[in-house]
């Protein structure tokens, strides 16, 4: 048996978001997602209701490698969702976004912890640094805006 060090970086930001909670928990879903990020496609979704739900299942494909999610804590009467993302042989992610009202808007606490597998886990770590993650956060947050106002998904020229 080897027992090492964890290998790992976590990141919070706080996103402000133009919706309600009630309007902004039910995007953060491997299905609905895909109304609002450009790109999301998961490859395949495992879930009683079709939607995100505790113990909901889902693989995503990004760079050629699959990953596989898994909803941990999903609870819509507090506006929290958990979830595990193993990208075998690389990394394993640990996500947690919590809502909570602030004004007529959201405030969305979102925290992404990584911990490196293997060399390539860790070259992944060492990237996955503050001002990706600051930029990653504002990414999501004008995309999840521009959805929330205009009903329609923000393209951006890739």
């Amino acid at each position: 048996m080897k027992i090492s060090a964890p290998y790992r970086v976590r990141h919070t930001y706080r996103q402000h978001i133009v919706a309600p909670p009630a309007t902004v928990f039910p995007l953060l879903c491997p299905v609905r997602e895909s109304d609002w990020v450009q790109g999301w496609d998961p490859v395949l979704v495992v879930s009683e209701s079709g939607l995100a739900e505790d113990d909901c299942v889902f693989v995503t494909s990004d760079r050629g490698r699959e990953a596989t999610w898994i909803v941990t804590r999903f609870e819509p009467a507090s506006w929290t969702i958990e979830l595990i993302k193993v990208t075998p042989g690389v990394t394993v992610g640990h996500i947690r976004v919590v809502l909570a009202a602030e004004g007529s808007g959201t405030a969305a606490e979102v925290t992404y912890q990584h911990t490196a597998l293997s060399d390539a886990g860790r070259e992944f770590v060492d990237r996955f640094d503050e001002e990706f993650y600051v930029a990653f956060m504002k990414e999501w947050e004008s995309s999840m805006n521009h959805y929330l106002t205009t009903g329609e998904m923000r393209r951006v020229e890739e």
